[in-house]
């Protein structure tokens, strides 16, 4: 018999450390390869790890609640064969050595930085992702005390420390060297919150993990981004006639339920194609353009949280393409199936209120993004249409659609064509479009 240590596997570019959830087994229980023996949670979703191996769990060495890093043993199994724990460890578990592009994400910016002499002390957590940003920006220990991380017990992200970058020209801290000074403004600083009065019968309900992270980003997110929210009826009554049409077609061939969210998917593909500026972030004075294009579906949990999986390259996905690639995350988010990289990413984002029944809603624009699509109800509705014989009212599929945006970089023209574009496209669907 040999020893096996199962090492916490990469989970994607910028991800470093993980928490442990649960065990699934104990100590002492046999698995078989590719099951999942434990639950972990990043800062950006939940997830799973499976044993690539079979055998007999004889000790875990993470407990719940404790953090692990990547590539750090979570757990000895007892396999078949001969051999010890670091020789299985280095043969039998490639997983766990990060891939390419995390290495790529770590090692480009130590070497940028490598003529830095920023150093920290030991009382200061941070992963290597994060002090190799640091010692590249010249950001000091004090100013890296002045950021509220967001991560696990406060610890700082990735995009915590980003988002700090941004927003640096203004912040009154000490600086290690003298850095060119950003023109975006910092986030006004929030008063202490006042103590809330509890009543007899009041309960009290501690926020859970996820939704810390949720509030954090939320109020990040507004004190970062001046918002416009841009507001547009639209007769998607093609769109509604279409569907019908293809919906039972498409299940029985593909084994999929055809909703409307493909649909919209591509229109705003084609309006980002048309306005690209849209597709861009910030970063201090400079304007990122976006070369991808990666639309985050913002998806209702049942745990009432929210979560955003990304559909990646969504503009060299066909309609069908779409379908798949939003009922496979749509399913994965709902059953805690997904990956941290499922969550990265995101260039533009669109929202689904109208599944709540909403008409509409003004979003929160997700940092580090500059625009949000919130999409409303359909709603059979009077309308005027203008026909060669003159104006008639008939009942027609009506939706409103809100258009928030970081009035930064993005003007109110910009922002109201984009939507505009959304609008043509939806409101001019072709009935004969193939699926």
């Amino acid at each position: 018999m040999a020893e096996y240590k199962l090492l916490l596997p990469s989970m994607g570019e910028g991800v470093m450390e993980a928490t442990i959830i649960t065990w699934l087994f104990n100590e002492g229980d046999s698995v078989k390869e590719d099951d999942s023996i434990v639950e972990i949670a990043t800062d950006k979703v939940d997830s799973d790890v499976p044993t690539p191996v079979s055998g007999k769990i004889v000790k875990i060495l993470k407990q719940k609640d404790e953090v692990a890093k990547v590539g750090e043993a979570i757990a000895i199994l007892e396999i078949e064969g001969e051999g010890s724990a670091s020789e299985e460890a280095a043969t039998e578990t490639p997983a766990a050595t990060p891939d390419a592009n995390t290495l790529k994400a770590i090692e480009e910016p130590l070497q940028t930085a490598a003529a830095s002499n920023v150093e920290f002390s030991g009382d200061l957590y941070l992963s290597p992702l994060v002090k190799s940003i640091a010692q590249q920006e010249n950001i000091s220990e004090t100013e890296l005390k002045s950021i509220k991380g967001s991560g696990l017990e406060g610890r700082i992200t990735k995009e915590d420390i980003l988002a700090y970058v941004a927003n640096r020209g203004s912040q009154p801290v000490q600086q290690a060297a003298p850095v060119q000074a950003a023109s975006t403004p910092k986030p006004t600083a929030t008063a202490p919150a006042a103590t809330i009065p509890v009543s007899a019968g009041d309960e009290i309900i501690p926020m859970d993990r996820m939704r810390k992270i949720i509030a954090e980003n939320m109020v990040k997110a507004k004190q970062i981004a001046p918002h416009v929210t841009s507001f547009i009826e639209t007769d998607v009554t093609n769109v509604v006639k279409w569907r019908n049409k293809n919906k039972a077609v498409f299940e029985k061939r593909e084994g999929e339920k055809l909703t409307f969210m493909p649909i919209f998917v591509k229109a705003v593909v084609k309006a980002i194609q048309d306005f690209p500026m849209i597709n861009v972030s910030i970063n201090g004075e400079n304007i990122i353009k976006k070369k991808n294009i990666n639309i985050g579906m913002a998806t209702a949990l049942p745990d009432g949280n929210l979560i955003v999986p990304v559909i990646k390259n969504a503009d060299q996905l066909s309609l069908s393409g779409l379908a798949k690639a939003i009922n496979d995350l749509a399913y994965r988010a709902r059953n805690k199936k997904l990956r941290p990289e499922d969550t990265q990413g995101a260039t533009y984002t669109i929202s689904n209120v109208g599944s709540f029944g909403n008409l509409m809603g003004t979003p929160i624009i997700p940092q580090p993004q500059v625009a949000i699509l919130a999409i409303g109800a359909i709603v059979k509705k009077p309308a005027v249409l203008e026909t060669a014989d003159g104006d008639v009212i008939a009942i027609r599929n009506l939706m409103f659609m809100s258009h928030s945006y970081d009035h930064r970089v993005v003007d109110g023209s910009l922002g109201g064509m984009m939507l505009k574009h959304v609008h043509d496209y939806l409101q001019n669907w072709d009935l004969n479009t193939e699926i």
